[in-house]
């Protein structure tokens, strides 16, 4: 199920992401918004924004289910609810972006998640943050090419320099400054534990995570990747992206044309948007490549 335009538009704005972290104003007119991040064999996860405070309710859609059951809820200045585990949401948002062709990596869906996900004690939390960190950078917007200034004629050689006639300053294709990402990932200090209530759907989201784990299994098992399997296994190993594009090559010529996993092997190259390929491709666990970059 592809991104709705909703969410595609107000993902390019800075002032939703400033609300959902941070709890600035609304940014457009619609007061409610909800997101269905289907999964897998009909399960998925369910995201309902309030647009005026900034208040998310997260639920687990079941197969036999027409309304979500809550996971948790989480508001700006309140503890993040810990309503799912780092390795349940990272292995969520890889499945929705190998499900969507208009996800070129699982950013979007770790930003809008990852407040339901607190970092534990269990979690490496330098590679949680620079997956977060990734995530926020992977937000991009059309940015229409700046338009041409300078005189209507050649200028003479010595009035054709920059000082003279700069080029017009061009809007940046990133939705978040650095700034801001630093703001947004740092580490929840107090997060509440929601898992232990008796309402808290345990089975529902164990077998959610279950099936999501053999879908992801199933990707790398298809005929168009056995040929490349060595060589992301020998990548994942050794920490040496190098060899990136000769994995990419190697996908091409078996027939592969999945739109997400050509785009995060390909240049220009983000390393950590191709850990999570490499690491799907290779079989490995979640965080094994990463850990070799942070």
């Amino acid at each position: 199920m592809p991104v709705s335009e909703a969410l595609r538009r107000l993902s390019e704005d800075p002032k939703f992401w400033s609300l959902l972290l941070a709890g600035a104003s609304a940014p457009v007119e619609e007061k409610e918004l909800r997101i269905g991040l289907p999964v897998t064999a009909g399960y998925g996860l369910v995201l309902d924004i309030d647009l005026t405070t900034g208040e998310q309710a997260l639920g687990l859609r079941e197969p036999a289910s027409s309304e979500p059951v809550q996971l948790g809820w989480s508001a700006p200045g309140r503890p993040h609810p810990a309503a799912l585990r780092w390795h349940e949401l990272d292995l969520c948002a890889r499945v929705i972006a190998l499900e969507d062709p208009t996800l070129p990596h699982p950013g979007l869906v770790v930003a809008l998640l990852a407040p339901f996900a607190p970092v534990t004690a269990d979690d490496d939390g330098p590679a949680v943050a620079a997956i977060r960190q990734a995530a926020y950078r992977s937000l991009r917007r059309e940015v229409p090419p700046p338009t041409p200034g300078g005189p209507e004629q050649a200028p003479l050689p010595l009035f054709a320099g920059d000082d003279w006639w700069p080029a017009p300053a061009g809007e940046s294709p990133w939705v978040l400054d650095e700034a801001a990402i630093a703001a947004y990932t740092i580490p929840a200090q107090v997060h509440l534990e929601v898992r232990t209530g008796s309402r808290f759907p345990r089975q529902g989201l164990a077998e959610l995570v279950r099936r999501a784990a053999e879908r992801l299994t199933r990707q790398r098992e298809e005929l168009c990747y056995a040929e490349a399997r060595p060589l992301a296994e020998h990548i994942a190993a050794t920490g040496d992206l190098r060899p990136v594009p000769q994995l990419l090559g190697t996908l091409t010529e078996a027939g592969c044309d999945h739109p997400t996993v050509l785009d995060a092997l390909s240049e220009p190259l983000e390393p950590l948007e191709a850990c999570w390929m490499v690491e799907t491709l290779a079989g490995a666990a979640p965080g094994t490549l990463l850990r070799h970059l942070v």
